[in-house]
């Protein structure tokens, strides 16, 4: 991203496919498939324009479970996966989750922690709903 010869905003397949979070053969098949736009470089490798990227990265992203099954939330940044770990204290739980690349750590309380039957290899969606979130540039 941003090598020499090319904008910062194109992406070679394999880029873009990290991005999304998938392998690098069903980003090519997204491409062949005319799902997201591609334009050849001065070698002929696909690159994908960034923009068009991110508007198939807003495609790609679903509803929640919540609105699905009809229960309206304001949360949007939902990660489905499995939990890898629960430390169980006197009061709170910290949850640990993996989902797809992706580990997120939570500190919830105990008693939700049993309530949700949250052990090592449960399945587990980890909503965020936050105010204060940082970003850095790749």
């Amino acid at each position: 991203m941003g090598q020499p010869g090319r904008s910062v905003n194109h992406y070679r397949i394999g880029e873009a496919a990290a991005l999304l979070g998938v392998s690098a053969d069903t980003m090519r098949r997204w491409v062949d498939a005319g799902r997201v736009a591609a334009e050849r470089d001065e070698h002929g490798h696909r690159i994908i324009p960034g923009e068009p990227l991110a508007a198939f990265a807003r495609e790609l992203a679903k509803p929640g479970a919540a609105e699905a099954e009809g229960r309206p939330s304001s949360a949007r940044n939902r990660f489905p996966g499995i939990v890898t770990q629960v430390v169980l204290g006197d009061v709170a739980a910290q949850v640990e989750i993996q989902a797809g690349p992706f580990r997120v750590v939570s500190l919830i309380s105990r008693d939700s922690a049993e309530e949700l039957g949250l052990v090592p290899g449960a399945p587990a969606t980890a909503v965020i709903k936050s105010t204060n979130v940082m970003i850095e540039r790749s």
